[in-house]
């Protein structure tokens, strides 16, 4: 599957967001799809993740009720709102594809398989 992160910005502290992961392949509902961000000098960390039935969903402290992941299975696409976003929300966001059909959401990297390019957003203060 390959996957194209879209959405990305400069926006104020407070403003929202939204990023969009295009899938392609006819197997997209089978996968979990999760968003990570790696800040300048960081390393890439766990933000959101859906699973691929039933609609679960896991955040990141950080962002747990100011972002929201969520899925478009005949669109293939799936989405991460942001609100009230903050400077320290700075970072390239990736979007990643698991195609073992966890039951348990995977957040760790090294459980995704297919990897996005990234899409910056920069948040102001």
């Amino acid at each position: 599957v390959q996957l194209q992160a879209s959405g990305g910005g400069l926006v104020q502290a407070g403003g929202s967001l939204r990023l969009s992961c295009a899938a392609s392949g006819r197997t997209f509902s089978t996968y979990g799809m999760g968003w990570f961000r790696r800040a300048p000098g960081k390393e890439r960390e766990f933000t959101a993740a859906i699973s691929w039935i039933g609609g679960r969903t896991n955040y990141a402290d950080s962002v747990k009720g100011r972002f929201t992941i969520s899925r478009d299975n005949a669109k293939n696409l799936v989405y991460l709102q942001m609100n009230t976003l903050k400077p320290e929300d700075t970072a390239v966001y990736y979007c990643a594809a698991d195609s073992e059909r966890k039951v348990v959401i995977p957040t760790a990297p090294a459980e995704y398989e297919y990897w996005g390019q990234g899409t910056l957003v920069t948040v102001s203060s």
